[in-house]
């Protein structure tokens, strides 16, 4: 059963907290490129924004933020924000919760995820726990895990991941991944929502099958595509710094996919990544 609500565009995390379905990523945008995303999306409705140590781009993010609060009157409680532990920082963990909050300008964390498994994995999740305790974090979890190091994980942790983050999109959906996790209650967020950029987003997006939902939708096919991992229970983070894109990936919320469609995408899984990390 899909835990999603449509309504409100959120999920109840295992944390307690609610958490929007849909948002926007930063990977590979400048800082500058990040801000005017992230202003942007926020001007848009968007709540949901998603950064990273490794991007580099966490104070254009706060900034985007900071701007979007003044200009349209958003309470800072209503966006959410995600960042990322990286994995040569793992053994200072501690002092690297700090620095995010100090980047992005922020008195707590809405999401902090373990950017990879590496070594000190198990020391950075203690130390998101302990962030956790301190009201600097409100929910925690991992990205780019699978079962193995899952496991490994879970067998000192304390608090179950809220979230997992791994690149999931019709040709690559996680069903292993996503089966492992139920139990747990941690909901499947995708990067590479769409299929990446390139090769990957083209590939997807003209595909016959979603190209001809979304002519009987009156829709794009990334909007199908979208619409698509919001029915199959994953939180999506379209990366953009085209506002009209923006626009168009957050208008999904006035169709739907019927049954007979969800299972004509389902199938078209074939465990086929588009990134190697």
């Amino acid at each position: 059963m899909n835990p999603f609500d449509f309504n409100t565009k959120t999920v109840l995390l295992n944390s307690g907290h609610k958490m929007p379905i849909i948002g926007i990523g930063t990977y590979t945008l400048s800082t500058t490129q990040a801000e005017e995303s992230v202003y942007n999306a926020l001007k848009v409705g968007i709540r949901l924004i998603d950064t990273a140590d490794i991007y580099g781009n966490e104070r254009g993010v706060g900034e985007g933020i900071r701007r979007a609060i003044q200009d349209f009157e958003i309470k800072r409680e209503e966006i959410f924000i995600t960042t990322k532990l990286w994995t040569s920082d793992f053994y200072r963990a501690d002092e690297e919760i700090d620095e995010r909050l100090q980047r992005l300008g922020l008195n707590y964390i809405d999401l902090l995820l373990l950017h990879h498994s590496a070594p000190n994995d198990e020391h950075a999740y203690q130390a998101m726990e302990r962030g956790v305790a301190a009201g600097k974090i409100c929910s925690i979890g991992i990205s780019n895990f699978y079962e193995s190091d899952i496991n490994r994980l879970m067998n000192i942790a304390t608090i179950k991941p809220a979230i997992i983050q791994n690149e999931t999109h019709l040709y690559n959906q996680s069903r292993s991944v996503k089966s492992y996790v139920a139990p747990l209650g941690t909901i499947m967020e995708s990067w590479f929502p769409l299929g990446g950029r390139g090769n990957g987003i083209s590939t997807l997006s003209q595909n016959e099958i979603v190209t001809s939902l979304a002519t009987a939708h009156g829709k794009s096919p990334y909007q199908v595509i979208l619409r698509w991992q919001l029915q199959a229970g994953n939180i999506a983070i379209p990366g953009s710094r085209n506002s009209i894109h923006i626009q168009e990936d957050f208008n999904i919320f006035d169709f739907e996919l019927a049954e007979s469609e969800m299972q004509r995408l389902n199938a078209l899984d074939r465990r086929q990544r588009f990134a190697s990390y």
